[in-house]
């Protein structure tokens, strides 16, 4: 009964979620106003409702309840607990391809519907391949930073924590590892994506024509990984952030003092209308700009069941908005790095080409930084000069 009633909690939850918040925070409110549930509960009712949203778009005519545990089977790589009570004959099936599972499923399910919007995706992208990384949670990649590769490998060897050494700055671990209780985050490392810690091979671009210090201004600082990379990799760095959430800014202050990064001005700005531009010019410019996120979509599977095509042209005209604003400010000669974590070309390679026609830039490099072969999200940047 204990795993029937997690399902129908599941049923619950998918059914009131209505996708206004991300989907972790509504299920800690839940549980946080319903105490009865265990951790194991927790964890196993979280499961089927993850399940459901990265198979969303796979099945037709069927209940809440049957796309969950469909959806179960679909991103079970191996038996496990709860698919042996729901399903026991499908678990038994777990190690068949999604293909093979699809198919035993039957007519309801499709594999080619698990990703709708194939037709907008940027070039190079595998959509097939893309579309089944949904059923995969992504791993947690740290960043080592300089003077602490060391360190970091021996406490999580201590803590006994698996990890996989990507390269010698980055290392591979379980999303559910814990490393943050083994290790000073931010001081010796930094979660950051092993495709994010990539746009560094932009940063090096510029490093090679730019000499001595930089005036850095990261335009969207967001959670501040990218002014940390360029700290890290840029010999000397005079570094302004900011960000239209003043709520960021704050959280930027205790993640840099962590990081040892103390010489830096940070101020509130909305750029995509123009206000709070600084009056100043800047050798490297960073636009991680906001974007349909959905190179990042298997962290976020919910996102999957509420995307609209509507929302990449609103996301690429305000992005357009944002990094010509921000080019206002470059030197004549300096670089702007734009960053999305998208996969649609009207978001990447699109705005590319408008930022180069309207504002006289030339394109030095772009990438589409691809992540669903690895358990990683799938980013692109590239790097433009004035």
């Amino acid at each position: 009964m204990r795993y029937f009633s997690q399902l129908q909690t599941a049923v619950q939850l998918t059914e009131a979620y209505s996708g206004d918040v991300p989907f972790a925070d509504f299920l800690k409110n839940f549980f946080r106003q319903h105490k009865k549930y265990g951790s194991r509960d927790r964890k196993q009712i979280a499961q089927l409702c993850y399940a459901a949203f990265r198979t969303t778009h796979a099945f037709t005519a069927l209940s809440t309840e049957d796309k969950i545990v469909a959806g179960l089977f679909l991103c079970s790589q191996a038996p496990n607990e709860l698919l042996q009570h729901l399903r026991p004959a499908w678990n038994e099936r777990t190690t068949l391809t999604p293909q093979e599972k699809c198919a035993h499923i039957g007519s309801s399910c499709s594999m080619s519907r698990l990703f709708p919007w194939k037709n907008e995706l940027s070039e190079g992208m595998d959509a097939d391949a893309f579309a089944l990384s949904f059923l995969v949670q992504p791993d947690l990649f740290l960043r080592l930073r300089p003077g602490y590769e060391k360190v970091v490998k021996e406490k999580l060897t201590q803590a006994k924590l698996p990890f996989r050494v990507v390269n010698e700055q980055c290392l591979a671990l379980s999303n559910t590892s814990g490393a943050n209780a083994a290790i000073a985050l931010d001081q010796e490392a930094v979660i950051q994506d092993y495709n994010s810690q990539r746009t560094g091979e932009m940063l090096r671009l510029f490093q090679q024509y730019h000499q001595g210090p930089a005036k850095v201004w990261d335009c969207c600082a967001g959670g501040g990984g990218k002014s940390m990379l360029a700290a890290d990799i840029l010999s000397s760095v005079e570094l302004t952030v900011s960000d239209i959430r003043k709520s960021v800014l704050q959280n930027l202050t205790q993640r840099f003092a962590a990081a040892g990064i103390r010489n830096y001005k940070s101020f509130s700005a909305d750029l995509s209308g123009g206000a709070g531009i600084p009056n100043e010019y800047y050798d490297l410019v960073i636009a991680d700009v906001p974007c349909t996120g959905s190179g990042t979509w298997s962290r976020t599977p919910e996102r999957l069941s509420f995307f609209t095509a509507s929302e990449i042209d609103r996301y690429s005209a305000l992005q357009l908005k944002i990094a010509g604003n921000a080019v206002s400010r470059l030197r004549k000669g300096g670089a702007l790095l734009y960053i999305t974590c998208s996969v649609f070309r009207k978001e990447n390679e699109g705005v590319v080409e408008q930022l180069c026609r309207q504002y006289n830039l030339n394109l030095q490099h772009m990438e589409l930084l691809q992540g669903y072969s690895l358990k990683a999200d799938t980013l692109f940047a590239a790097i433009l000069t004035a």
